[in-house]
């Protein structure tokens, strides 16, 4: 694995405005970054990263059924209990999802190391299934990457694949399939644009409306702006938020068919981490971890990281050791409490922090992200890399 620095394609932003990347650059600084690439071997991919992939996706699979099965582990992920049926039936009549990420720390020779679960909003989707194999493509043409280099991307592929499959499984073939995110961010409507370009790429109806003006018709059913009703529906916006507004009560009230699904509620937790810690004790692919009330079992001597069972893009984050705070993340979450994990550092190339980022869909590994940092917690605004296989 080596980190590469090479010479960018001439007004490469131009394009990106054209191709609709509107979020390369945000708030001054640079997002999309490909002053430099990430070099892998096939080897490398195939066995330590597409591998662990699908086999720590299918373990955690194995926690939700745990899970859902037990009211003493719903309380645990801070499920709220008048939800639980609603997760509970989501999970027992397999409703569909549609991707997910796995981010691990990796440097190319030791194993890869599992530091959480985005499996219910995960974003990057754009710039990983399509943008850095446009930038592999043009690269290769002017002779700066060789023509031998490839790619660990299948993403787009299998995402039109998976709405296909999703589309089959409709009585209705016109159904309209609304995409939805929030309002002010371009990062957020660029994904959703893409997945909607994606779905209709199989012939599905699509419709975009904001989380915001998303309202409730006589029956309370949810509907868009338009004031058509609402029945199947792709939200770029957490469980855990929609569990606690205004209109979590309807939540199961009518039906709706979500991507992703009420279940994933369970995947996407920070309590995953110490529970498949427990399922799958000392599994090379896994961190140490566990829930505030079991520091006993923790070695004080060594580092951990304290994250709160939800939170997003890296907030609030301490890396502490015994009572000393290393390093900390700001953010507005942790009032549903937090686990700690055995800390392990990601992997630094120069003065970059490195984290990869691998895909799923439909239970299959389908490519990888790198992001990097000059700071060990990748954030919001960590920049995206390219990455080729070579060798």
């Amino acid at each position: 694995m080596l980190r590469i620095p090479v010479q960018e394609r001439k007004n490469w932003q131009e394009v990106a405005n054209e191709y609709g990347f509107l979020f390369h650059t945000m708030h001054g600084e640079r997002y999309w970054d490909e002053s430099a690439y990430y070099q892998f071997s096939l080897q490398q991919i195939e066995d330590d990263i597409e591998a662990p992939t699908e086999e720590i996706h299918q373990m955690c699979l194995h926690a939700v059924g745990q899970v859902v099965a037990d009211d003493q582990w719903m309380r645990r992920f801070r499920i709220p209990e008048a939800h639980w049926d609603f997760v509970r039936q989501s999970w027992l009549k397999k409703d569909p999802s549609l991707y997910s990420r796995l981010d691990f720390a990796y440097n190319g020779s030791s194993t890869a190391k599992l530091y959480e679960n985005n499996a219910d909003t995960p974003t990057s989707l754009y710039e990983t299934g399509f943008w850095q194999w446009l930038w592999l493509e043009q690269m290769a043409n002017a002779g700066r990457v060789s023509r031998e280099s490839d790619q660990f991307n299948s993403l787009q592929d299998k995402l039109i694949s998976q709405f296909h499959h999703l589309l089959s499984q409709r009585e209705n073939p016109n159904e309209i399939l609304h995409f939805a995110c929030c309002k002010g961010t371009d990062e957020d409507r660029g994904t959703v644009q893409y997945l909607e370009d994606c779905a209709a790429e199989v012939g599905i109806k699509t419709a975009f409306v904001y989380v915001e003006d998303i309202g409730r018709d006589a029956q309370g059913r949810f509907t868009d702006s338009q004031n058509q009703v609402i029945t199947w529906i792709f939200k770029l916006y957490p469980w855990e938020f929609m569990f606690d507004e205004e209109y979590g009560d309807l939540l199961g009230e009518h039906p709706v068919s979500f991507i992703e699904p009420p279940w994933k509620s369970i995947l996407s937790n920070k309590a995953l981490m110490p529970m498949l810690w427990q399922l799958f004790p000392e599994h090379p692919n896994l961190l140490p971890a566990f829930f505030e009330d079991e520091i006993a079992l923790m070695d004080t001597n060594k580092t951990w990281v304290k994250k709160p069972i939800y939170s997003r893009e890296g907030a609030n984050i301490t890396i502490r050791k015994g009572q000393q705070s290393l390093v900390s993340s700001d953010g507005p979450y942790g009032e549903e409490g937090f686990i700690f994990q055995e800390a392990h550092m990601l992997p630094k190339f120069g003065n970059n922090y490195t984290l990869i980022g691998s895909w799923l869909v439909n239970d299959k590994a389908a490519g990888i992200s790198v992001r990097e940092d000059t700071g060990p917690i990748t954030q919001d605004m960590s920049r995206y890399l390219p990455h080729i296989i070579l060798g």
